[in-house]
């Protein structure tokens, strides 16, 4: 394998891992947003 071959395959696998990575890092965002929902408190907003 050639030095640019060798370039070119380990950028693409490196951009594809980096994908990969953000791709499930969103679905455990949307995950623990289903487990823990926002509910904003009451008493904080009726004191101000």
């Amino acid at each position: 394998m050639d030095t640019w071959t060798f370039g070119w395959t380990l950028a693409l696998i490196g951009m594809g891992g980096t994908m990969l990575v953000l791709w499930c890092l969103s679905l455990l965002v949307l995950l623990l947003k289903k487990i823990f929902p926002y509910r904003p408190e009451q008493s904080a907003s009726q004191k101000g």
